[in-house]
């Protein structure tokens, strides 16, 4: 006898429907899986029979196949288990095939008999097209943000019973909101560094990616911290798809869904290239620049990066969006994030402090040569961080608050959203003709950088898209950017190795 079985698999943080074909005949008892299964996926026989065992339920004596459908399509996990028993079930006769043509299955079966949680249920959950789903109890709050019905199941047993109509299905969890939290760091708490605030603020209005070089101890880190205070809470889309990501890479936490929080990552400078952009010899997985999609991605010690891993992300940062190509897959990842970087003027650390710099100018040289120029381009913004003197360090803190900053923020937000539908930092070279045309002046300094070799045609546009985000932030009503607001914006943009862009 033949049953179908809806499920998924996923790769990438894409899911992709499966059907789950399982033909049950007489002949030498065998129990085989097709359809370009991984290692993983293979050894569901061997979990599939155990759970059977452990359920009450008798192994057949027979010959089973297990097709997945499409053949074609790479079978990544566990994540078929629960259909494949099902399956088997229904083909023996023991469950009516009735009964599951209007469910889809996702879970890992224990040797048990439980049914476990999975790795990017969300995503599969996205993909299977029946109007509910049947899951495990760890899988159901992430699940529940679908428009699919949900049906938590603890063990097989208990499926078996459900599917019968033995015992009533439990009852569907409740949509509530996150227990998790990130608590903000609050700004005022950074004393001086008031060039480094004003660019955090720009940072997180206008979406422009950060650079900050200074020495050891002037604050770097604890400004970069604070951005994440600045930004507003992520809207129902944006949350959905952050919260997609995290669950295909098996980081999302109980009382973490949905995400809310604009993410803030911070890989170690050990970071390969691949755990930066995302990808896999075997398993797809998305990279940090991808889990934080939609917030911040913190790269600290900049200069102790890998060139190559560095480099890997300038095209992510260009389109906003990651594309990885294999041998046996390709995979495409969502990469809108705010950079931010910091780093040393030097390997020691001191360079511009008379006699306190140890470095050689070779040293010098090969430290700043890890930042290439076209990375260095991408920063809109890039400031000096000086270590603050003893007066504001031993003063009484002062400035605004985080809160206070984040309503003036989400305020120039609202307002570029307004006008042209997305932040400042994304707009293009037509866009910004239209939203923040120059004045004469203005035109003229540009003009003038240009020709001098200080701005690339790409630093043009980045000053200009600053600007725009200045007088958003001031909330001046003008459409043209005037000679002010474009002097800031460049006074923001330093040559901090003398690169010449």
């Amino acid at each position: 006898m033949l049953a179908i079985v809806q499920s998924a698999t996923i790769s990438g943080v894409r899911g992709y429907p499966v059907d789950v074909e399982v033909h049950v005949v007489n002949g030498i008892p065998a129990f085989n899986i097709v359809g370009l299964p991984d290692a993983s996926c293979r050894e569901a026989r061997d979990r599939v029979r155990a759970a059977f065992l452990s359920a009450g339920e008798e192994w057949p004596n027979k010959k089973i196949t297990v097709n997945l459908a499409p053949s074609d399509l790479k079978k990544n996990g566990p994540s078929l288990d629960l259909a494949i028993a099902v399956g088997v079930l229904c083909a023996l006769g023991r469950v009516d095939v009735v009964r599951i043509e209007k469910l889809g299955f996702l879970g890992e079966l224990g040797l048990d008999g439980s049914i476990r949680g999975l790795r990017g249920a969300l995503p599969m959950g996205d993909a299977i097209e029946a109007p509910a789903i049947v899951a495990s109890v760890d899988n159901s709050a992430e699940l529940s943000l679908l428009q699919h019905e949900v049906r938590p199941v603890a063990t097989l047993g208990r499926l078996i019973a459900c599917l019968n109509s033995e015992e009533p299905w439990p009852d569907p969890p409740e949509v509530s909101p996150p227990t998790i939290r990130r608590e903000p760091l609050d700004i005022r708490d950074i004393r001086g560094q008031h060039t480094g605030k004003l660019a955090l603020s720009l940072a997180a209005a206008g979406g422009h990616h950060l650079l900050m070089v200074g020495p050891p101890g002037a604050g770097k880190t604890m400004l970069a911290k604070r951005l994440p205070g600045l930004l507003p809470d992520l809207n129902e889309r944006d949350a959905l798809d952050v919260t997609r990501i995290h669950s295909a890479a098996g980081e999302l936490r109980a009382g973490q869904i949905p995400i809310i929080d604009a993410p803030f990552r911070a890989p170690h400078h050990s970071a390969s290239a691949v755990s930066l952009v995302g990808g896999g010899a075997k398993l797809m997985r998305p990279g940090e620049i991808s889990l934080a999609h939609r917030g911040v991605l913190f790269l600290d010690e900049l200069g102790e990066f890998g060139p190559g891993a560095l480099d890997g992300l300038r095209q992510p940062l260009e389109e906003r969006v990651v594309r990885v190509s294999r041998a046996h897959s390709t995979a495409r990842y969502p990469a809108d994030v705010l950079l931010v970087a910091s780093m040393n003027p030097c390997p020691c650390g001191e360079s511009g402090a008379p006699g306190a710099c140890r470095c050689s100018d070779a040293s010098r040289s090969r430290y700043h040569r890890r930042v290439s120029g076209p990375l260095l381009d991408r920063f809109d913004l890039r400031i000096g961080v000086q270590r603050p003197d003893a007066a504001e360090l031993f003063g009484v803190p002062s400035g605004e608050s985080s809160s206070e900053v984040a309503e003036r923020v989400a305020a120039a937000r609202q307002r570029a959203l307004a006008r042209s539908g997305c932040v400042n930092g994304a707009l293009d070279q037509s866009a910004l003709d239209h939203v923040a045309p120059l004045s004469e002046g203005a035109r003229s300094i540009l003009t003038s950088a240009v020709e001098q070799g200080r701005l690339s045609a790409r630093g043009v546009g980045r000053v200009r898209a600053v600007a725009r985000t200045i007088a958003d932030i001031e909330d001046s009503g003008e459409d043209t950017v005037t000679v002010e607001q474009l002097c800031l914006a460049m006074s923001l943009r330093v040559d901090p190795f003398g690169f010449g862009r």
